[in-house]
């Protein structure tokens, strides 16, 4: 009899990243019986491509491993852990339980990295398709938002301050540009992803060549239909008693470019929302601040930056554990991988889900967006003003002296007293501005280049191809829980 746990979900710390943020197809395939039936498909794979090779192996024994692959006795398992100590072994022997029949052939010639770190690499995979969705159903929000606003011209800025115009698709089109080479990246971590399927203790798949017989084709061909049946081509050329922890830091180098490029779009959604020119979808009820209830703060966006700060503080960790894997392996990586690697897809899947409901939903004020960019635009036109009157006979270097001092006093005249940029009548009374015949209405559009043209080729050669590639993907939840 298993005994009564002492703690009761109410009284110890629930990791926020499944009460909270994460979507229940991420956190369901971190989940325990998720993971301990795809041990049993590897224990089932194991077995019938043994016999299939000619080793003693009945219908009768591989019949129940079937049987029972998802009937699961977690509560048997857990108490032959509490006993041996040994996660695998406990699992071998509570399904050999279930199976008695099939009880000595279960794990046979196989060591325990065998399931584990076969079931890691499916996981891996599963999780990783599942973000290549989210992301390429986030780029194509996006998209959308982008073709909407393709020619509403908006002030640009470089260094934080006020620089050459821009469109708001613009602005929309650097941030999917982020996330359309991470996925690219989640792409080839998918493609070079392999199985480690029969190795062997160290590597060398001694076990199987003992069990075969010295038979060293058998040995290859177990190690390629083990891969296969559980859905990979490949498998690693060579490892120690695990696959390579390189194999880790990479994937997890993969998430945090996703979390620094969603950091970066939710950081300019939060600056824009102060500039009042966009805002987050916000809901009837939604609270903003306990004491302040005129705020509208923009919360998924924040969260966004919390969330994605947080993987890219786990990307040092398998950088180090793979740095630090003495020989074959050492059993350090053990505990730091069942936290970092199910927390980071967690993380990354519930900041996928947030941008893509914030990209749904942007608010755009436009007048906001022409008010404020108004106010910067003379300093814009200054440049054609100038080179008007160098064409009408001016000296270059003198007019742009002129210029520079009347932004000064422009910029103290907004700046210190509050009042409104001057700057195009400034340069009218300034007799070194005579010849140049001045525009009655500054249009934005002037000043955007090919901005449009650029949004509209973007679309086009970048979105709709991803657009096309995931079209056909199953849809994943994109509820905000909290």
């Amino acid at each position: 009899m298993s005994q009564t746990s002492p703690f009761s979900a109410d009284s110890t710390y629930q990791n926020p990243l499944i009460e909270r943020y994460a979507s229940r197809e991420m956190a369901t395939l971190w989940g325990p019986e998720r993971r301990f039936r795809t041990w049993r498909s590897l224990w089932i794979a194991l077995a019938e491509s043994e016999k299939e090779l000619g080793i003693d192996i009945s219908d009768v024994q591989l019949d129940q491993l079937r049987e029972y692959e998802n009937k699961l006795n977690l509560d048997v398992a857990n108490e032959y852990e509490r006993v041996r100590r040994h996660d695998v072994m406990a699992h071998v022997e509570a399904y050999g339980d279930q199976c008695p029949d099939a009880k000595k052939i279960i794990h046979l010639g196989a060591t325990s990295c065998f399931i584990t770190d076969n079931a890691d690499v499916i996981l891996i995979r599963d999780a990783l398709r599942m973000i290549a969705s989210r992301l390429a159903a986030t780029i194509d929000a996006m998209g959308v938002f982008a073709a909407q606003h393709r020619a509403l011209p908006c002030l640009g800025f470089t260094h934080l301050q006020p620089a050459q115009p821009v469109t708001f698709a613009h602005h929309c089109c650097l941030w999917a540009y982020d996330l359309v080479l991470d996925l690219q990246e989640i792409e080839h971590r998918l493609e070079t992803l392999c199985a480690r399927s029969a190795k062997g203790t160290t590597g060398t798949q001694a076990s199987f060549l003992q069990l075969f017989g010295g038979d060293h084709e058998k040995v290859r061909q177990l190690e390629r239909r083990i891969a296969q049946k559980i859905g990979f081509d490949k498998t690693y050329a060579v490892t120690g008693q695990t696959y390579p922890r390189k194999v880790d830091a990479q994937l997890l180098d993969a998430l945090s470019g996703i979390a620094q490029s969603l950091h970066k779009t939710a950081t300019d959604v939060r600056l824009l929302a102060n500039r009042k020119e966009i805002e987050e979808p916000i809901e009837k009820h939604q609270i903003g601040s306990s004491a302040m209830p005129y705020k509208r703060n923009p919360m998924r966006s924040e969260r966004i930056c919390a969330l994605t700060r947080y993987v890219i503080s786990l990307q040092s960790s398998p950088a180090m554990t793979a740095a630090t894997q003495w020989m074959e392996r050492t059993l350090d990586d053990s505990a730091n991988r069942r936290l970092v690697i199910p927390q980071a897809f967690l993380a990354i899947d519930a900041s996928l889900v947030l941008m893509q409901n914030v990209a749904s939903g942007f608010v755009v004020y436009p007048k906001t967006i022409s008010h404020n960019l108004a106010k910067e635009l003379p300093y814009m036109e200054t440049e054609n003003i100038m080179m008007r009157a160098v064409e009408a006979g001016g000296d270059r270097q003198d007019l742009h002296e002129r210029i520079r001092v009347h932004s000064r006093e422009v910029a103290h005249r907004v700046n210190a007293e509050g009042k409104s940029n001057d700057m195009i009548q400034r340069l009218k009374n300034d007799e070194a501005f005579a010849a140049v015949e001045f525009d009655t209405e500054i249009n934005p559009l002037d000043f955007v280049g090919r901005a449009p043209e650029q949004v509209d080729e973007f679309i086009e050669q970048q979105i709709e191809p991803i657009r096309q590639r995931y079209k056909s993907n199953e849809t994943l939840s994109v509820e905000v829980t909290v």
